[in-house]
């Protein structure tokens, strides 16, 4: 069954979610249940109201060890082509995943209400983003949460061939430096897959999250 939420901040167990991942309907965006979400191996994901709260099974997640970078990606990024930055434009990052097209996508879940909640946890600290520039132009980015040694995706765009991966594995190879563990890719994607992201069960992730204190 998929629940609904009340003003109460709390969360039902996510093993009691629906096949596809659904676990609850409505609640709000505030910094305190969206971090609570996180913490708790949930994510929001809607285009219209109510709030849809999911937390799938498998998890798609990346390992920074386990990142795949083709030759073709290291000479890319030996050469600098891009100029890649940490947490300069997050306003712009998260504009340009909301607008930019997607190969089989109509529209975007990127609503004004998550756009401005998730503007507020960057002006909090939690939300952070990873911009890639082109003769002084955004061209790519990505954004997402960092909580403990876990950063929590949610979502990236590219304006020209490999932007967001540029992006992507610098973020990974820098935060790995750093103590980062775990990338939480929430669903499949070719694209995340090539980099070298796979499925765990879902108890193996919520296990993780305890594990890097988010």
């Amino acid at each position: 069954m998929v629940f609904s939420l009340t003003r109460d901040l709390v969360f039902p167990p996510v093993d009691l979610a629906e096949p596809d991942g659904l676990l609850a309907v409505g609640g709000d965006l505030s910094t305190q249940r969206l971090l609570l979400a996180y913490r708790s191996g949930i994510f929001p994901w809607f285009s219209e109201p109510p709030i849809l709260w999911w937390s799938p099974d498998p998890r798609f997640v990346l390992l920074p060890e386990e990142l795949k970078v083709s030759a073709s990606m290291r000479q890319l990024l030996r050469k600098q082509v891009f100029r890649i930055t940490f947490n300069q434009d997050f306003p712009g990052v998260i504009r340009n995943c909301r607008i930019t097209p997607r190969p089989g996508q109509d529209g975007t879940w990127i609503t004004n209400a998550m756009q401005k909640a998730y503007i507020k946890l960057h002006e909090e600290g939690y939300a952070h983003s990873v911009e890639c520039w082109l003769d002084n132009k955004l061209v790519g980015g990505l954004y997402g949460i960092k909580m403990g040694r876990c950063f929590f995706g949610e979502s990236m765009f590219s304006l020209v061939s490999n932007a967001s991966k540029a992006a992507f594995i610098t973020f990974v190879q820098a935060a790995a430096q750093e103590g980062l563990a775990l990338v939480d890719c929430q669903v499949h994607t070719e694209h995340l897959a090539s980099l070298g992201a796979r499925f765990i069960k879902r108890t193996e992730f919520i296990g993780l999250l305890e594990e890097y204190e988010v």
